[in-house]
């Protein structure tokens, strides 16, 4: 039996319009883009070109786009590269509680060098509350915001246009990476970073925005390329991330009704299974991510059973997975942390895919529960 992929929100697989892109840049922009040459011309061209077709996808100007190695590193470069251009303004972190690591191990970073970082709560649902993160902005001589356009592990949507009026002469960090490509981009950021492969693009390149006047330090050592990134690019790769969000933009509406009717349809049918807890906000939220919990002691049981049934989903928190430590996304909700698992999909889930995992799924769930010596 073939296996169902369900873990989209971690990577996505490969678009066809990537994998074209990549093997035709694979033969012609293997070259320095930063040589003056014949092949380095090229290469540079392809650099140009896959920056301005990213800029005119998402709205934005040139100049502004910048590629990075990961998602991981954009956000740790908009993070850190925010602060420390911001530093008079004040050198306190503000985030919500809910998110992804990247950020969080950023605050550690940033506090171990003497900075400060403030955690705004949330409400059941994932949102940031608005009341909290407004009070800690006064409470504190602030540098930065970073509050994520959309939730990683249950896939609330965040009130960015809020969080910006708020927010007002404070910088503000919008980590889009789950919405790119999904969702148009929100207004009011002032740094904004992205991952290709959780649009269809490869692993190994992840893009910063910084806007126009807002000021940013680069926080690593300085490097002779781009001055807003570290080291060489994989431009085969940048050229192949860059047509893919153009395909999964172009994409957007008809992908959203389509994964939206599949996970309504995941989330009518958990909602029968007894013991089980769907989570995250029902409406507004990403059209692609379903999440729920159930009261074992963690998610490897079920993980396990379902990848025996043909089912590979993503079990404990998203971006810890391979410790299987409760997810602090759940635990800032205030929902059941231990035991959860996480669909997501992608433009190759079928509809006959999903009726088969919720036809598997309250079987396993049952059996597992039998295994345990519970009764209903």
């Amino acid at each position: 039996m073939t296996s169902v992929y369900l873990d989209a929100a971690t990577t996505t697989p490969l678009h066809p319009v990537a994998r074209q892109a990549l093997d035709v840049a694979l033969a012609d922009g293997w070259a320095d883009p930063g040589k003056r040459y014949g092949q380095g011309r090229r290469a540079r061209q392809l650099l140009d070109a896959a920056r301005g077709s990213v800029a005119e996808t998402l709205g934005v100007r040139e100049e502004e786009v910048s590629f990075t190695a990961s998602g991981t590193q954009a956000v740790h470069a908009g993070v850190l590269g925010g602060l420390s251009a911001n530093r008079r303004s004040g050198e306190t972190l503000v985030h919500s509680e809910v998110e992804h690591s990247a950020v969080l191990h950023a605050a550690t970073w940033h506090r171990r060098q003497g900075g400060q970082s403030l955690g705004a709560p949330v409400d059941r649902h994932g949102r940031v509350r608005l009341d909290a993160l407004g009070e800690l902005l006064t409470s504190a001589k602030v540098g930065l915001v970073a509050v994520q356009s959309a939730n990683h592990e249950v896939g609330t949507l965040q009130p960015i246009a809020e969080v910006v009026e708020l927010c007002r002469s404070i910088p503000l960090l919008v980590d889009a990476s789950q919405s790119l490509g999904r969702r148009p981009v929100p207004d009011g950021w002032s740094y904004l970073t992205g991952s290709a492969r959780k649009w269809g693009g490869p692993s190994g390149v992840g893009i910063l925005l910084v806007r126009n006047g807002k000021r940013w330090h680069n926080p690593w050592p300085h490097d002779s390329g781009d001055p807003m990134a570290t080291g060489g690019v994989n431009l085969p790769a940048i050229v192949a991330a860059a047509a893919s969000l153009r395909a999964v933009a172009a994409e957007r509406d008809s992908e959203d009704t389509r994964l939206r009717g599949l996970t309504d349809l995941i989330r009518e049918r958990v909602a029968r299974i007894p013991w089980l807890e769907v989570v995250g906000d029902p409406t507004n939220r990403l059209p692609h991510i379903v999440t729920f919990s159930y009261p074992f002691e963690d998610g490897e049981p079920l993980l396990v059973a379902l990848d025996e049934a043909g089912f590979e989903v993503s079990a404990g928190s998203s971006c810890t997975a391979a410790t299987l430590r409760p997810s602090h996304v759940l635990e800032a909700m205030g929902v059941l942390s231990h035991g959860n698992i996480r669909v997501s999909l992608h433009r190759d889930t079928t509809a006959e895919d999903v009726d088969r995992f919720t036809r598997v799924l309250p079987e396993v769930v049952a059996r597992l529960r039998a295994e345990g010596g519970v009764v209903e």
